[in-house]
């Protein structure tokens, strides 16, 4: 498989887990005396891994428009971005005090003891992040090899633009 195909898929690969974490639940709260638990999905938490998978995903997208150069440095933009995506799956954790700011019924006032589980959405995001980071490192060791997009829709500098309206009242399509 082509290194940009792996990148592709890497990068949606990203985008469907961070985006998943950003819906899934982050944390879940217990307030005790038989009340509901209190749910906070990753977007109430931390609104960090979308913006991150969305960001990646703009960076995948112009490195096909862009020069070996430009790419090595988008290369090392999505492994970063992927670096802070794992970073936040692994450390942002709400404490107590957090958790009560967002939500008033889980403060000391009102819960006698508040027990917090944690839900499945900081490993999507922690999974999204590897992603990126594989994603931003073949981008980076493998973008001399990329193929040029834009090669094939360039104009011949030679010809002159009646030598192109020539070949457009020929039948041929002075592009190719």
């Amino acid at each position: 498989m082509k290194p940009q195909r792996i990148v592709d898929l890497l990068a949606l690969v990203a985008l469907v887990l961070l985006g998943l974490s950003g819906y899934l639940t982050w944390v879940s709260a217990n307030p005790g005396n038989g009340r509901a638990d209190v749910v906070f999905n990753g977007y109430t938490i931390t609104k960090a891994p979308v913006t991150l998978a969305l960001a990646s995903v703009v960076a995948v997208v112009v490195t096909k428009l862009a020069g070996t150069a430009l790419r090595r440095v988008l290369g090392a933009l999505v492994a970063l971005l992927g670096a802070i995506a794992v970073v936040v799956g692994l450390f942002v954790r709400p404490d107590g005090p957090e958790l009560s700011r967002l939500r008033p019924e889980l403060s000391d006032v009102f819960a006698d003891q508040v027990t917090q589980t944690l839900g499945v959405a900081p490993w999507f995001a922690l999974a999204g992040g590897i992603a990126l980071v594989a994603a931003g490192l073949i981008t980076v060791l493998t973008a001399h090899r990329w193929r040029r997009p834009t090669a094939r829709y360039e104009r011949d500098p030679a010809a002159s633009p009646a030598d192109q309206w020539k070949a457009i009242d020929a039948g041929e399509d002075p592009t190719l």
